[in-house]
């Protein structure tokens, strides 16, 4: 997307900002200002998360990612900070090895297991090997359910179809108990589309920053799917604010525009040190006193 056109998007956009930092329905019309803590529910699952996440899968292959290769302490000391500082949503997946980490901290009591929504996401396409992986995750992080389990990185746009047996199973571990809402992360602007508009999706997780970076499509284009999500009930999350470190400069600015759409409900980014974690929730902070 070229700048004028840039700027034009996120100027048609601004005006949302203000409806979007603000959290409705207290009595006596109150209007207390969103904050990266404030905690959201997540389309018709009834589940809640913090505005900001904690996103553990900064270029994320083979079991390790950026923060789980800072090595044990470091990884612990992010995490820790993290839920401290009041973040209460933990984005993980199996390719990212960050698994034990959580698990070592809720058995410690750094995290309490009850007050955390835990995201995370296989890469099996056939539906034995679905089924294993949801019964491997909760082992890994010793909890008898888990709060979202997505298919991850796809993007096949027939997705629905061909992968249909996986969804079934992940659906029955829903009846179960097992599994409190499902979904995908989608890696190419046609999946998402498909994800927009399908009814087995409890929850979409997608690219979206400002700039474009990272992403399946510039943001004009993938904007009006996030929103069709969001308004047939679906929760939205955004990855890729700071475009996998890229425009960690411009946070702020990217925070700003995610936050004015008024459809995305939580953002996980992948913070690698305590640092970031506060910069970022000043920067919300800034947003909602606005």
């Amino acid at each position: 997307m070229g700048d004028i056109n840039r700027r034009e998007f996120m100027k048609r956009t601004a005006g949302a900002i203000a409806a979007g930092a603000a959290v409705p329905g207290l009595a006596g019309g109150e209007t207390p200002r969103l904050t990266a803590t404030t905690m959201r529910t997540l389309g018709k699952t009834g589940l809640e998360c913090s505005l900001l996440g904690m996103g553990t899968g900064m270029h994320g292959w083979k079991g390790q990612s950026d923060l789980t290769r800072k090595g044990h302490d470091a990884c612990i000391e992010v995490l820790a900070h993290a839920y401290a500082q009041g973040i209460r949503y933990f984005d993980m997946a199996d390719m990212y090895g960050s698994h034990p980490y959580m698990k070592e901290l809720m058995a410690a009591g750094r995290i309490a297991r009850e007050k955390v929504t835990l995201l995370t996401k296989t890469v099996s396409r056939k539906p034995e090997e679905v089924r294993a992986d949801i019964e491997r995750f909760r082992k890994e992080l010793d909890t008898d359910r888990l709060d979202i389990v997505m298919m991850h990185c796809v993007t096949d746009p027939e997705w629905p179809e061909k992968m249909q047996a996986c969804m079934e199973v992940i659906e029955d571990a829903k009846a179960k108990g097992l599994v409190r809402a499902h979904g995908l992360s989608c890696h190419r602007l046609e999946a998402l589309q498909r994800a927009a508009e399908t009814d087995w999706v409890d929850v979409v997780l997608a690219r979206i920053n400002p700039f474009g970076v990272k992403m399946d499509a510039p943001p004009d284009e993938v904007v009006p799917l996030l929103r069709k999500a969001h308004e047939a009930g679906k929760g939205v999350l955004g990855m890729k604010i700071a475009g996998e470190g890229q425009c960690r400069d411009k946070i702020g600015e990217s925070l700003k525009f995610v936050i004015g759409l008024g459809c995305v409900d939580a953002m996980p980014i992948g913070f690698l040190a305590t640092g970031e974690i506060d910069s970022a929730m000043a920067h919300v902070e800034a947003i909602g006193a606005a």
